[in-house]
């Protein structure tokens, strides 16, 4: 008889745990912020984009606003930008920008970006960071917000500053130092 009752109490437990597990109320679960360490990383990337030559880095798939094209106003440039650890172009290259800007600024050159960050060497391989803002090219120093990130950079957040090296106005080509300051976990 004790045997019985040890085989049905088995079965129960194991309907128990088969039951809760497949009924939904397991799909989330509370964790405790305070056990996670939060780290701050500064980056320095360097970012080429380059309009001209036989294999450019951005192209604008969306001109201008005829009235505004003096600000780039409705134009859209999608991008996949060499990032390298030092100015010049055959520097290392540490990753990839990727994404989109687009002339939003009607009375002034300002554009909307939307990018990852995807970094393809040493610890940070494989890890992206993700930012969007507005950046308004012609200001010495612009500041855009970092809004997550995968890899390392999991639950990321901080900004990024940017500061224009160089310019060719006859090409478009531009190379812009972006300093990235990251909070992750």
């Amino acid at each position: 008889m004790s045997k019985l009752i040890l085989i049905f109490a088995a079965q129960i437990l194991l309907l128990a745990t088969f039951t809760s597990a497949g009924d939904g109320g397991d799909f989330a679960r509370t964790m405790n912020p305070k056990r996670l360490k939060e780290k701050l990383t500064h980056l320095r990337v360097y970012w080429h984009d380059i309009r001209s030559g036989p294999n450019p880095s951005s192209i604008m798939i969306q001109p201008p606003v005829k009235k505004y094209s003096s600000t780039y106003f409705g134009s859209i440039t999608v991008m996949d930008n060499k990032l390298t650890s030092d100015v010049p172009i055959n520097s290392t290259v540490v990753g990839q920008a990727q994404g989109f800007y687009a002339g939003a600024a009607q009375p002034e050159l300002g554009f909307l970006m939307a990018m990852t960050f995807a970094f393809k060497t040493g610890e940070y391989n494989g890890s992206s960071i993700t930012i969007l803002g507005r950046n308004t090219v012609l200001s010495e120093v612009r500041e855009m917000p970092v809004v997550g990130g995968s890899g390392i950079f999991r639950l990321a957040r901080g900004y990024v500053e940017l500061r224009t090296k160089s310019f060719d106005q006859k090409t478009g080509d531009a190379n812009v130092e972006y300093n990235c300051f990251v909070f992750h976990y």
